[in-house]
């Protein structure tokens, strides 16, 4: 037997209450609304119930949130989509609040040199390349280890093994990135924060990772990043410089960051 028809106020109900909730993990309506497109005055509408959004807009609400038809009849809770874990309802108001609060002008796209002491081999350094990227209001970053680094652990030294991806994360100091290898072969955490320079181009932090405690291995140690934007002839001379290095060779400015005469707190 089917269930009894729903009053169009009931639909708009379990609509602005399930909009509420999807909704918290934005730092301000007025924002939300600007990321949907939608008039503030209207959205209020909608999450207080007293109106319903046209079919094509409803398609954008539901696209934007990763949810489906749902969110007319069942409440939030009971429902979550692929790929929406962090702003899960259990989870919004902890770690995905600030998900999508990542402003480019605070951390640009583009790519980004970065140096760190090896975790591996405590005499040297590793400098590399990564690239930051927007994605539905999400930020992404992708790189690929060094061929050293993966020979030095006994893993295959193929682009496919080799690369990692991750997602940020706006935190009160700073952005944090998590940082895997396909198959989540190896994880990464990763915390940056701006620091004074001539372009204001530069930030430091750490990098740890995920592994059993080693009384060889180093599980965290100091990470410079230096936006390179898409001047391709910095990044391929980034790129040429890419791998195992000597403190010596550092850019100055990273080593200056990196700080390498000072244990890491």
């Amino acid at each position: 037997m089917s269930k009894t028809a729903r009053s169009p106020a009931e639909l708009r109900d379990m609509f602005g209450a399930n909009l509420r909730q999807l909704a918290r993990q934005y730092r301000s309506i007025s924002d939300l609304s600007r990321k949907l497109g939608i008039n503030r005055t209207q959205f209020n509408r909608y999450l207080s119930g007293e109106s319903f959004p046209r079919p094509d807009v409803l398609d954008r609400i539901c696209g934007f949130f990763g949810v489906d038809a749902r969110i007319l009849l069942e409440p939030a809770d009971s429902f979550s989509s692929h790929g929406t874990l962090l702003s899960d309802p259990y989870l919004a108001d902890f770690v995905g609040v600030r998900l999508n609060d990542i402003p480019e002008s605070y951390f640009p796209n583009g790519f980004y040199e970065f140096s760190r002491r090896s975790f591996t081999d405590e005499a040297n350094f590793v400098t590399g390349l990564v690239y930051i990227f927007r994605k539905s209001d999400n930020t992404f970053i992708r790189g690929y280890e060094t061929r050293k680094s993966m020979q030095q652990q006994h893993l295959p030294v193929d682009p496919q093994t080799r690369e990692y991806r991750g997602y940020l994360t706006r935190h009160e100091d700073g952005i944090a990135a998590i940082v895997s290898r396909r198959n989540s072969m190896t994880c990464s955490f990763n915390f940056l924060a701006q620091v004074a320079s001539f372009e204001n181009n530069h930030w430091v932090g750490y990098a740890t990772r995920t592994v059993r405690e080693s009384t060889s291995d180093t599980r965290v140690v100091r990470l410079a990043y230096e936006h390179l934007g898409t001047d391709i002839s910095k990044v391929l001379a980034a790129a040429r410089g890419s791998g195992l290095t000597s403190e010596e060779y550092l850019k100055p400015f990273h080593r200056r960051l990196l700080k390498p005469d000072e244990p890491f707190h």
